[in-house]
């Protein structure tokens, strides 16, 4: 059965409530990093009042995007999200963009969340997990026990969801419930005990204006919120009204910032006596182990006891895990869709029993897998991506909103998509442009990586073209150009990054030998700095041959799809040529069909209309005795009468079209050189009929002519009403002399 062909019963159903749905989008966007990372990337960049408004600023942002879902889960209540709104929007050029980039969003957040459970372990079990086979990668020690427990977190998550539907809403609930709680609670509590906000100066880094600071956070913020667009994947399955989406979405952006606010406060309030400051910690902690290395917990332990650490434990646990069901979830319903238009197999859009995607659940599965085993640092690369992939996405999703808002006249909605637009513009050029503004955002490898999953999709988009039968790709070449520069552009931000990089590594090597060797040995001093020029000029050109390479990769696949959009457009052209040849021609005589007849009649009264016609005249001709000839001699020989009948008026009117409008009537519009000679024309065909009365089975033609009059024909049917009279007229004369008629 094809997918359009599903019964009522076997498609995704409501069933998730309104709270369920806040506890997915809250449960999506916090995961290990809002205890974890947060402390080092938002407090030691920015001090504690930057990351609050620089937090505060981000939400109200990220409330303005939240804007843009609700209007489009209104208007398109399907499962797909973003890719389903490009899809409605632009074509399935800009949806399949769309939905590469969500995918690999929300497997990166996923992959994260799955691999951050042996750290979990190791920070509070110690190196239990730490068994079998073991090795580095990326600076990155890897062990079987903890890849396994990975990846035995995500089997475990996804046959939960591939079963059950209502536990697993209660579920995030309660889980949901657990963590805001308990974070809440904690907070307030050390708060009480540290004696209210003092202490937590400094507000903000010294290096860096105030502002800077703020906005950088701000700038960053989509990867502190994604997911709670996540919702967006299960429109089809509330059980309430869409219009309420916006509330929901809201709170749970609104309470997501309150929790960073919190565990970042609550970062600040303590700190080991052997450092000065909270920021002087922070910034250390890479060389802190254990719970030291945790601010967050440290906070909770000094002022709360075990109390404190077993129930940010438990927090961090439901975050976790509310974070793998999340984006699973999401991920089911994101394949679900495009399985449904081909993008992928379809047969990951087929439910169970209980109207669940569940292959495309398995299907997540198997591409997580082996990402265990690559480390975690490669993982924190391909998260850094999600920051590019969700400030582009959000920006799509705010220009399909525009789009649809100017159809439908809805200036406030335009306003707000338009103005979200602009912020992700500008939020994509401080990320895509690091050094231009305070510093890398993220890490120079994740600009490499997005380029290589660009490339993929490059693969991928070419395999689509290839089996498009329905041919709805490769229509938009721009997305492809614009694609083609993103990629350049993140390519020259890797190759700028890893330059200076390799720069700042030969310059410090430089600099130690010249301050911690005998000055004695200028000799074997300068032969060390030649040799390490030497590495920085082969390191910078390798760097530049996989620019070079990429590039030219980048550039052969686009050209190499656009050739197969080119094929596929002549060879349309073709068949289209081919079918208004068969359209336009008459299949017994070969002359013109009455389709023909009818395009042509639509032509000249465009032109009569804009007063632009030329003189032309109508001649319409019926071939008398054709119904005696095939009851007599039968309906062969009444086809050769046709074709016969056809040669003669096709040899006298030899500069006009001829067509067959009828079983034994044709038309000619006559201009130009016919146009001049109409009557000469006309008499020798009346006397070409004459003469065949008196042989038997000789084609008899009757015919009237009409000229187009500019002062009183309004159109071209007034004319041939004229011609047809006549030769209604004409007909009679012939059968006085003895014609075959109808009669």
């Amino acid at each position: 059965m094809s997918l359009q062909e599903q019964s009522a019963d076997n498609r995704l159903i409501p069933y998730i409530s309104e709270i369920g749905v806040w506890a997915l989008a809250l449960g999506t966007t916090i995961g290990w990093g809002s205890l974890v990372i947060t402390s080092n990337t938002y407090l030691a960049q920015a001090g504690t009042l930057g990351s609050l408004f620089g937090f505060g600023l981000g939400a109200i942002i990220m409330l303005l995007i939240a804007r843009t879902y609700h209007f489009m889960m209104n208007q398109y209540p399907d499962s797909g999200g973003a890719y389903a709104y490009a899809k409605e929007v632009f074509g399935y050029d800009h949806a399949f963009i769309s939905g590469w980039f969500l995918s690999l969003t929300y497997l990166a957040i996923l992959w994260a969340n799955a691999t951050s459970l042996p750290l979990f372990s190791k920070y509070f079990f110690g190196d239990i997990l730490k068994f079998g086979f073991r090795y580095s990668i990326f600076g990155y020690e890897v062990y079987l026990g903890e890849a396994l427990i990975s990846i035995l977190a995500i089997i475990i998550t996804a046959s939960l969801l591939a079963n059950f539907k209502k536990f697993i809403i209660y579920f995030m609930n309660s889980m949901v419930a657990i963590f805001v709680s308990v974070i809440t609670i904690c907070f307030i509590l050390a708060l009480f005990k540290h004696g209210g906000f003092i202490g937590i100066d400094p507000y903000f880094v010294e290096d860096k204006k105030g502002l800077i600071q703020i906005v950088h956070i701000a700038c960053i913020s989509p990867w502190a919120f994604i997911g709670f667009e996540s919702v967006s994947h299960a429109t089809e399955e509330f059980s309430f009204s869409k219009s309420k989406s916006f509330k929901i979405l809201s709170l749970a952006v609104l309470t997501a910032t309150v929790l960073y606010m919190f565990i970042t406060l609550l970062s600040v309030f303590a700190y080991p006596q052997n450092y000065g400051s909270w920021l002087e910690y922070i910034k250390n902690l890479k060389n802190e182990q254990g719970l030291n290395a945790l601010p967050a917990f440290y906070a909770a332990k000094y002022y709360l006891g075990n109390y404190g650490i077993y129930s940010l434990m438990i927090s961090l646990l439901c975050l976790i895990i509310t974070s793998l069901i999340g984006n699973i979830y999401a991920l089911s319903r994101l394949f679900y869709s495009l399985a449904k238009d081909g993008v992928i197999s379809n047969k990951f859009a087929q439910l169970n029993s209980k109207n669940i995607p569940y292959k495309a659940v398995w299907l997540i599965v198997v591409l997580s897998l082996l990402i265990p085993f690559c480390g975690r640092t490669a993982i924190s690369w391909i998260v850094d991506v999600t920051t590019i992939c969700a400030t582009f996405i959000y920006g799509l999703v705010c220009l399909s909103v525009w789009k649809v808002a100017k159809k439908q006249g809805n200036i406030k909605e335009k306003k707000f998509a338009a103005t979200g637009f602009v912020i992700m513009i500008l939020f994509g050029l401080y990320i895509l442009l690091p050094n231009l503004f305070s510093g890398n955002s993220i890490e120079t490898e994740s600009y490499f990586l997005f380029t290589i999953w660009s490339i993929i999709g490059f693969v991928y988009f070419r395999y689509l073209l290839k089996h498009d039968k329905e041919k709805k790709f490769g229509k938009s070449v721009i997305v492809w150009v614009v694609l083609l520069a993103l990629m350049l552009f993140t390519s020259l931000v890797w190759l700028l990054n890893s330059t200076i990089s390799s720069t700042n590594k030969t310059v410090q090597s430089i600099y130690y030998e010249y301050y911690h060797t005998d000055s004695n040995l200028s000799v074997l001093q300068q032969k060390f700095i030649s040799e390490k020029m030497n590495d920085l000029q082969s390191s910078n050109m390798k760097n530049m041959s996989v620019f070079v390479g990429l590039f030219a990769l980048s550039l052969f696949l686009l050209l190499n799809n656009y050739s197969i959009v080119v094929k596929r457009a002549n060879d349309a052209e073709i068949e289209l040529g081919n079918a208004l040849v068969i359209a336009n021609t008459d299949p017994m005589t070969g002359v013109k069909s009455k389709h023909a007849f009818i395009e042509k009649e639509m032509s000249i009264d465009k032109k009569i209309r804009d007063n632009n016609a030329e003189p032309f005249s109508i001649v319409v001709c019926d071939v008398n005795g054709l119904k005696f000839i095939n009851d007599t001699f039968g309906h062969k020989a009444g086809d050769d009468y046709i074709k016969a009948a056809s040669a003669l008026i096709c040899g006298l009117f030899k500069h006009s079209p001829v067509y067959r409008t009828g079983g034994d009537e044709f038309v000619i519009i006559m201009t130009g050189q016919d146009y001049e000679s109409r009557q000469n024309i006309l008499k020798s065909l009346n006397e070409k009929s004459e003469e065949n009365i008196k042989t038997e089975g000789a084609v008899v033609v009757s015919a009237g002519l009409s000229d187009f009059n500019p002062d009183k024909d309004i159109n071209f049917h007034a004319v041939f009403e004229r011609a047809d009279s006549l030769m209604y007229i004409r007909k009679k004369e012939l059968k006085s002399m003895g014609a075959k008629t109808r009669d």
